[in-house]
């Protein structure tokens, strides 16, 4: 199984909502991170945090020291990327050694992951990937996520299911309401509601909470 982990932007909590599919996940698991950007050599990037968390196998394919969107990155860098292709061709790779692969995007759907204007929905695309899109859960998501999930659409691939991330304890009126509209603007179920925070717990208490931040419409 292919799984693709995009959202709706930056700081939606896409790496604690991967960490969480990852343990999830039966079987042999593998996160690959097809571009990071904004972390230089030996510093803590997102699948560190993956595997902190979760304790699967992780793959970075491609570092950039600069937190821009991985084609600008790339250019400053004066290095080149490897291509859509090129990624999909090593993650399918990865597909025949592990039960699960987990792909997370850098960004949104649309950010581009090469030189030549190849995006995370063109990967999905390729791979014929299941989608979850993770969600910020306050004021102004829904747009942001009715915009991702029709661009999804449009493309001919129906997302899995939505996960909030990062829902505050004390929610605010449009946290609370969100839950409810969410899956009513967009038609695609929420699967995951996961607290503010949880990125920065131990392994062993966040491994035994993540049954209880899935629903009953989680993917299998």
């Amino acid at each position: 199984m292919i799984l693709v982990v995009t959202g709706t932007g930056t700081g939606v909590g896409k790496t604690v909502a991967t960490a969480a599919l990852a343990a999830r996940a039966a079987g042999s698991v593998i996160v690959v991170k097809p571009v990071q950007t904004g972390v230089l050599p030996g510093e803590v990037g997102d699948v560190d945090d993956v595997r902190r968390l979760a304790g699967c196998e992780v793959i970075e394919l491609v570092r950039l020291p600069d937190p821009l969107a991985p084609d600008t990155a790339a250019r400053l860098a004066g290095v080149s990327l490897p291509t859509v292709a090129e990624h999909a061709a090593r993650i399918v790779s990865l597909a025949d050694v592990y039960d699960t692969v987990i792909v997370e995007g850098a960004g949104g759907l649309l950010v581009r992951l090469d030189g030549d204007g190849g995006t995370l929905l063109d990967l999905a695309d390729s791979l014929s990937a299941s989608v979850v899109v993770v969600v910020a859960p306050g004021l102004g998501t829904l747009n942001h996520t009715e915009l991702t999930v029709a661009a999804l659409r449009a493309r001919g691939i129906e997302p899995s299911g939505l996960i909030i991330g990062a829902r505050p304890t004390d929610p605010d009126p449009a946290s609370r309401c969100n839950r409810d509209d969410l899956p009513r603007v967009t038609r695609v179920p929420v699967i995951a509601v996961l607290p503010a925070d949880v990125g920065s717990i131990e392994r062993s208490a966040f491994v035994a909470a993540v049954p209880g931040w899935f629903t009953s419409e989680a993917l299998a």
